[in-house]
């Protein structure tokens, strides 16, 4: 069964904003709806808090702030994308998913390096994957999270959970 190549170039697509994103679909867990969120005091605005996964602590991201995109109103088509990025499981919490697709390597161009800073989703960006008429951006979830991110996350998780306890 060599059943990883089939995921080889097979990308997670979702809504942000006026862009479509892909990721990798090796990097995503699962694909959950949108749950009650904890929030942790004194976090960045983009993390929203954490979500308990069936028993597990995790921290949820919303994109759209991350990408400083306007806030939007969480409906019914808010989805969680759940991704393992550095071996930390992270939500992110996006408009909605749209569809799963192969964007094979020859259609991947690199991202364009343009001087214009201000398009801060540029960052996270590490290729653009043409799919017929459309164009995805691709996410790179390493850097969705910096590292010092990462480690207050996981501390946060960890803090949030005493002996066999869950503090809702």
């Amino acid at each position: 069964m060599g059943g990883h190549d089939t995921q080889q170039n097979k990308y997670v697509t979702f809504k942000s904003g006026n862009e479509y994103f892909g990721l990798k679909i090796e990097y995503v867990n699962e694909i959950i709806v949108f749950q009650e969120i904890t929030e942790i005091p004194e976090s960045e605005d983009y993390i929203k808090g954490l979500i308990n996964l069936r028993g597990k602590i995790i921290p949820v991201i919303d994109v759209r702030i991350r990408f400083k995109q306007a806030p939007l109103e969480y409906n019914d088509r808010t989805c969680i994308i759940v991704i393992n990025v550095k071996d930390t499981v992270v939500g992110l919490i996006v408009e909605k998913v749209a569809e799963v697709v192969e964007i094979p390597e020859e259609n991947i161009l690199p991202s364009p390096k343009i001087g214009h800073e201000e398009k801060s989703q540029n960052r996270y960006v590490y290729g653009i994957g043409k799919v017929g008429e459309s164009v995805k951006l691709l996410l790179d979830p390493d850097k969705l999270l910096r590292d010092e991110e990462l480690e207050m996350l996981e501390k946060a998780s960890e803090d949030t959970v005493g002996e066999g306890e869950v503090i809702l």
